[in-house]
């Protein structure tokens, strides 16, 4: 059995993941991945180079400013970039022989389809805005736009398995060893902990 993790930017689904790990879990980060594949792939970085310019890459790194500016210019150029990074990311999870996937763009990226079950991370939208303004020191604007690119909360919540609630009130441990404990029972061979 597979599972995935969702939820929109700034819900913490990082940190839901933590707590995870105290649990004997590994969760394969998408987003870690990514970084990882786009900075190692030659294929990924001549694909993007083309798409994008010779300016998108300083050395072996990404110029994370060069790509958010294309990438939120237009729908079309972020489905640009996501056709050539999503499969490998797909290939490398697959590949990883992980259990257990976080992803913010699960539904929207198509990676759903490689899990049998989703848990959503929800927080109050201001709660998730501000969290996002302090962590990466950005204007609230630059929060909306990126929370724009993704699905609702609502609709990720309404196709999710199970919720997460993360609102800073609600514990967090305790919801997260009754979906544990839900999962080991309905998973077959009750082995979720790789």
């Amino acid at each position: 059995m597979k599972i995935g993790i969702t939820g929109g930017i700034g819900s913490g689904k990082s940190y839901v993941c933590q707590r995870l790990k105290a649990h004997g879990i590994d969760v394969y980060d998408c987003d870690a991945a990514a970084k990882r594949l786009i900075r190692t792939s030659a294929s990924i970085r001549q694909q993007l180079t083309e798409l994008i310019g010779p300016d998108v890459y300083v050395g072996d790194q990404l110029d994370k400013a060069v790509v958010a500016r294309f990438l939120l210019e237009s729908e079309a150029n972020a489905k640009a970039i996501d056709h050539i990074v999503h499969p490998a990311v797909f290939r490398d999870f697959e590949k990883s022989g992980m259990k257990w996937m976080e992803s913010a763009i699960l539904y929207e990226s198509g990676i759903n389809k490689l899990v049998d079950c989703v848990i959503i991370v929800t927080a109050p939208e201001e709660i998730r805005i501000q969290r996002v303004m302090q962590r990466d020191n950005i204007s609230r604007e630059k929060v909306l736009q990126w929370m724009q690119r993704q699905w609702p909360q609502e609709e990720v919540r309404r196709r999710a398995d199970y919720e997460i609630v993360n609102d800073g009130i609600a514990d967090i441990d305790k919801q997260v060893e009754r979906i544990l404990s839900d999962i080991s029972m309905t998973c077959r061979n009750n082995d979720i902990t790789k």
